[in-house]
C-alpha cells in the first residue's frame, strides 16, 4: 500500500486500519492508525512499532518453531499465540519491561511461585497477567534459553489445548 498523507483519500473501509504515513514536512515515515470512518485522512496516531532486539528475535524464532503458532501485536508489543495468548514480550523501553527486555508467559496453577522462590533474578511476577498464574522471565544474561524453550513448549501446549466439554444436565 502507498503511504499516505493528512488531506488525502483513503480506503477507511469500516473502522480502523494501520498505514504507512509520511511526515508532512519532514518526510519521515512511520506506522501510524487511521482514525476515524471518513474517506479523507483527518488525524493519524502513532504507532511505536517495537524495534526488534536480540532478545526478541531469538525469542521468536523459538515461539514461531512450535506447532500452529503465530505473531500478533496487541498492547504495542508482540505476542505469540495458538488458540490463545502463550507469551509476551514485554520491551526495555516501555513501561512492560521496566528497563529490561522480557517474556511473560502462560503457566500452569502453581508453576509460578515454585519458579519465582527457586530463582528470582531469573522470573518474576509480571504486571497486569501475573494474578492469573504468568510467569515472567528476563531476556538479559540471566536468560537460560534452554530452559526457556522448555518454558515456552508447556505454555504453547497448555494454551493450545482444547477447553474441557460442558456437561450436559
Amino acid at each position: 500500500m502507498a503511504p499516505v498523507r493528512l488531506g488525502s483519500l483513503a480506503p477507511v473501509g469500516a473502522g480502523l486500519i494501520w498505514l504507512l504515513a509520511i511526515g508532512a514536512q519532514t518526510g519521515h515515515r512511520s506506522w501510524v492508525r487511521l482514525v476515524g470512518r471518513a474517506q479523507r485522512v483527518q488525524r493519524f496516531e502513532r504507532f511505536n512499532w517495537p524495534m526488534s532486539s536480540r532478545a526478541l528475535t531469538r525469542l521468536r524464532k523459538l515461539c514461531l518453531a512450535l506447532p500452529d503458532a503465530s505473531e500478533k501485536i496487541a498492547w504495542g508489543e508482540p505476542t505469540f499465540r495458538t488458540r490463545k495468548v502463550f507469551a509476551m514480550f514485554a520491551s526495555a523501553s516501555n513501561h512492560h519491561g521496566a528497563g529490561r527486555d522480557a517474556v511473560w508467559i502462560f503457566a500452569a496453577p502453581g508453576r509460578q511461585d515454585r519458579m519465582v522462590k527457586s530463582a528470582p533474578t531469573r522470573f518474576f511476577v509480571p504486571p497486569y497477567v501475573g494474578v492469573s498464574g504468568w510467569i515472567g522471565v528476563w531476556l538479559d544474561d540471566v536468560c537460560d534459553w534452554d530452559e526457556l524453550a522448555d518454558i515456552l513448549k508447556s505454555a504453547h501446549a497448555l494454551a493450545s489445548a482444547k477447553p474441557a466439554a460442558r456437561k450436559r444436565a
